[in-house]
């Protein structure tokens, strides 16, 4: 743990294009004097320290780093990074140490960087020599495949020695360097030449699918425009979005982009959501509606208040908690971390036993054995494997963000795709969170007098019931009359003079104690109330004029996202502080279990008792719903950008969708399905080719071929997640 001296440092890392790559960064800083901890994410680019300045430095941290071949630039400024030495790599010196303002690694054509240059490199060399041995004879010819492979392993044994100096002996570069150079010995020089030129191509295929992995991220923070129109005195003047300080006006006109988090305060538009939450409909905007950076205003002009800072906004909030749900391990991928770390030193000890052995023992030719160890060396290396779960997490945590889902690391995917249970709290989560007006029963009058009188009642109070109708009483166009003297009655409703009548909008049972109310409407009100509904009462002094029942409905998709769970294998329930009847009508709509009246400590124990035989995900706004959160294995937060809802959950589900439960269990399962086969590929290609190394079937350029291949096969499986849609269809792949 960091003591209180330590601060924390963080640098942008370029060149990590494989879980090894992110093993050798951790496992060289870690040593550092001064460093208390150290995270390193792969996908995200990102070294982060806390480190003891009295102890090390931030420089010792950068050199150290460049001496493994990776560029580094320390995070600063509004947008997280500086140019200055952006574009290293770990393959080939020559696109290290760029200079500030340099093409930086999302930019740079492949045959700059640092992989693409070895590979041309080494191509360049082995052609040459190809072309030598042709037109000369074979043993200048066996010259030149000598020249081409030292050369050409020059780079990499450089980054060895620099990964040993960090006490790192057992890399790729160190059993790849071993081998070439030892093929040279035993007079394999043309091999030794095509293996060095295969591992680059290799290794230039895993660079370009790590950045096809990082175009998700790269591609949202696109979304939002570069510039904005801001209101000034008499005119607009179009400025950079990230200068937009908070309070500022600002203009988006039809076709443009928001360029940041604000309220409309005039206009009303359909907004294209869809960039943002996934959300395909778009949302009218009306003033004080709230708007994303990066969505598309699709119909009139809008005037939008800014309210969050650039480095704020949505967009940059969900870029953050995507980067940093990959510090967030999942289970095994630390396992198989543990296990390559054991597994290299295996490998290069039965390599040396099948190198000596034979020919010590059996007194078999030394030449073959050690041909043959220097390919089990090369097939052993367990990249494909490292890499197998971090590619496919990173890949379906993109593909979660750009559907509206936010899933916390791979620890809560693992979680996830085990949920055998699921937990709704009901108000806001099932149902719409706002009461509506299902029944009108008039005693006394019409049905618009009863309504319009009751809206004039309820004109100015913020109770959910009182919105709920006059949201109905404008619906249905009434003119609302005008009440006097109206004031609230804490327990029993609300009273107002209404064109010199004093009504009185309350429970039934308040009426009843006035004496207003005979047993028949007494009958209709509790019919209602059985169903579920809350109902109130409109009544003066001397007559009841009708009842009004309310309920909160659930939402459209609830429907079908319980039935969808229930075909999942999952079994719904849901956990609410209404009351019974209430819960009772709500749960017999969606067909669902229910535990009613429950407190929040209530719903901590419930959650307690099914956490103890089942997996489980609960589902709440995010707010009220904290505790029950935390408490189940994992917790989603419903929440349309919400920071709450951004930051409490393990998952936060930005549309307020119910199906998004499923699809977040759906993408879960796809991601730990997809991890099962990207080890099933790696550690069975290993296999294969293992045994055939050691029987002599499969040579050097097999072995490094099967390598590097096992790693892109692993990768581009895990790309597949990217295009993956947890609303259905590619759910069961």
């Amino acid at each position: 743990m960091a003591n209180e001296a330590s601060v924390q440092l963080e640098w942008r890392v370029t060149g990590m294009d494989c879980g090894s790559c992110a093993a050798k960064v951790r496992g060289a800083v870690e040593r550092l004097p001064g460093v208390t901890t150290v995270d390193v994410a792969m996908m995200a680019e990102r070294l982060r320290v806390e480190l003891d300045p009295q102890q090390g430095s931030a420089g010792v941290i950068e050199k150290t780093v460049r001496g493994l071949g990776f560029g580094v630039s320390q995070r600063s400024g509004a947008d997280g990074m500086t140019t200055e030495d952006s574009a290293g790599s770990c393959w080939g010196g020559a696109a290290q140490g760029q200079p500030q303002g340099a093409t930086t690694q999302e930019t740079m054509p492949w045959y700059r960087s640092g992989k693409g240059q070895l590979l041309l490199g080494t191509g360049m060399l082995l052609a040459l020599a190809l072309a030598i041995k042709l037109l000369a004879s074979p043993t200048v010819g066996l010259v030149a495949f000598m020249l081409a492979t030292v050369i050409g392993v020059t780079p990499v044994a450089r980054r060895a020695l620099a990964m040993l100096r960090a006490g790192m002996p057992f890399t790729i570069e160190m059993l790849m360097s071993i081998a070439a150079i030892g093929a040279l010995f035993i007079g394999a020089a043309e091999e030794a030449a095509l293996v060095v030129f295969l591992f680059a191509v290799g290794e230039m295929l895993e660079g370009v699918a790590a950045n096809k992995a990082r175009d998700g991220i790269r591609a949202l923070a696109q979304l939002v425009p570069k510039t904005a129109l801001l209101e000034q005195e008499d005119s607009l003047a179009e400025i950079a979005a990230d200068r937009l300080n908070t309070g500022q006006i600002v203009v988006v006109r039809p076709g443009d982009r928001v360029p940041a988090d604000g309220e409309v305060i005039e206009g009303i538009s359909g907004v294209d959501e869809s960039p943002v939450t996934g959300e395909s409909v778009p949302r009218l905007k009306e003033p004080g509606a709230e708007v994303y950076a990066g969505s598309i205003n699709a119909e009139a002009v809008l005037r939008v208040r800014v309210t969050r800072a650039a480095s704020d906004n949505t967009i940059s909030r969900i870029i953050r908690l995507v980067e940093e749900a990959e510090s967030a391990r999942a289970p095994t991928e630390r396992f198989i971390d543990r296990f390559s770390r054991i597994y290299m030193p295996i490998i290069v000890s039965i390599a040396f036993l099948i190198a000596v052995v034979p020919p010590l023992a059996f007194g078999l030719d030394w030449g073959t054995w050690i041909y043959r160890a220097l390919a089990l060396l090369l097939i052993g290396c367990p990249c494909a494997l490292v890499i197998s779960v971090p590619a496919a997490i990173a890949s379906a945590l993109s593909a979660g963000a750009r559907h509206g889902i936010l899933l916390k690391g791979g620890a809560v995917i693992e979680a996830a795709a085990r949920t055998t249970d699921v937990a709704f709290d009901k108000t806001g989560t099932l149902t719409r969170g706002r009461p509506q007006v299902t029944d009108i029963v008039v005693i006394k009058g019409h049905e618009d007098d009863l309504v319009s009188r009751a809206a004039a009642v309820e004109r100015g109070s913020s109770h959910p019931l009182a919105v709920a109708i006059l949201d109905h009483a404008n619906r249905v166009g009434l003119d609302i009359q005008v009440a006097k003297d109206a004031h609230a009655m804490p327990g029993k409703g609300a009273s107002a003079q209404v064109n010199g009548v004093r009504l009185t909008v309350g429970s039934p049972r308040y009426a009843g104690d006035c004496g207003v109310m005979d047993d028949d409407a007494l009958a209709k009100a509790q019919k209602m109330e059985t169903d579920g509904k809350t109902v109130v009462a409109l009544f003066s002094d001397q007559v009841c004029y009708g009842l009004i029942a309310l309920r909160d409905e659930p939402r459209e998709d609830a429907f079908g996202a319980v039935a969808a769970l229930k075909k999942l294998g999952i079994h719904p329930i849901m956990l609410t502080g209404d009351n019974a009847r209430t819960a009772a009508a709500i749960a017999g709509q969606l067909d669902i279990d229910h535990r009613a009246e429950l407190m929040p400590q209530g719903k901590v124990d419930a959650l307690r008792g099914l956490t103890k035989k089942s997996q489980v995900m609960m589902v709440g706004d995010g707010i009220n719903d904290a505790p029950a959160l935390a408490t189940a294995q994992v917790g989603v937060a419903m929440g349309s950008g919400t920071d709450v809802a951004l930051e409490t959950a393990d998952v936060a589900i930005l549309r307020n969708r119910v199906a998004d439960v499923v699809g977040t269990i759906r993408l879960s399962r796809a991601t730990l399905r997809n991890i099962r086969q990207n080890v099933a590929v790696a550690l069975g290609l290993k296999g294969v080719f293992l045994v055939t190394s050691v029987f002599g079937i499969t040579g050097l350029w097999i072995a490094i071929l099967a390598d590097t291949g096992a790693t892109v096969l692993v990768t581009l499986n895990a790309l597949r997640l990217l295009s993956f849609k947890p609303s259905g269809g590619a759910a069961d792949r």
